[in-house]
């Protein structure tokens, strides 16, 4: 029996870390990059001497970058018969207000929040087309759906990959794949480095991860079409 795989953007830190953690204890096999070839290769050590069941493929992919995104798409082709989740999560963040930030921000976090994900599930998507199963997840943000101050082609970007998840959701739906919107708020993971704020003042990853995996285990009858965690004390 061919052994079902899980194939997550971003994976060595924060949110897509957890997911990991997560689909790995349930017996899943992982498909993962990163640009961080060292922290790959811990990674798959850690998980695979932890889950001794499970195999982590790696591969060092810069998803900003299109001939990359695509290069891992077929890497994941290659490396599993059925990829049964896609998780969309690579990301980056950099404050700034649209009429000041510096120039090059907007194209920056387009390609890497929005076009990553675009080329990405183009590539992997047709095999889950042909056995009319399969979950993708994208990793929004509250930013997807919330104006505020300061988040400038941040926003931009997340609002746009809010708008493609829709519109993917509808073309899916005869094909019998689920698509899911996950729109945390501040979450405590990499990109909040340095700020002086207690960790009860954040989501935690693991909650992502755990809200995902119930939703992935629900029944085909059903989909959860967006998901938003905020922390318990509110935004930042």
């Amino acid at each position: 029996m061919n052994k079902k795989a899980i194939a997550v953007t971003g994976g060595t830190k924060g949110i897509g870390r957890a997911i990991i953690e997560k689909f790995a204890s349930q017996g899943f096999n992982i498909i993962t990059c990163s640009r961080n070839l060292d922290e790959l290769e811990t990674l798959k050590s850690t998980i695979e001497s932890k889950y001794t069941s499970v195999t982590v493929h790696i591969s060092k992919a810069d998803l900003s970058k299109k001939q990359e995104t695509e290069k891992f798409a077929a890497f994941v082709n290659q490396q599993a018969e059925i990829v049964e989740v896609l998780v969309n999560n690579t990301g980056t963040f950099i404050p700034g207000q649209i009429h000041n930030e510096d120039e090059g921000n907007l194209e920056l976090m387009m390609e890497t929040n929005l076009y990553s994900a675009y080329h990405l599930t183009r590539g992997v998507i047709p095999s889950m087309m042909k056995r009319k199963s399969g979950t993708i997840f994208n990793i929004c943000s509250v930013a997807s759906i919330m104006a505020y101050p300061n988040g400038g082609s941040y926003s931009i970007s997340k609002y746009a990959m809010y708008g493609m998840t829709k519109c993917l959701r509808e073309e899916m739906k005869e094909h019998g794949i689920r698509v899911t919107a996950i729109l945390p708020g501040a979450t405590l993971t990499a990109s909040w480095d340095g700020v002086d704020l207690p960790a009860d003042r954040f989501g935690k990853p693991e909650d992502v991860a755990d809200s995902i995996w119930s939703t992935y285990s629900m029944s085909p009858n059903s989909v959860v079409e967006e998901i938003v965690i905020r922390p318990q004390l509110g935004d930042l």
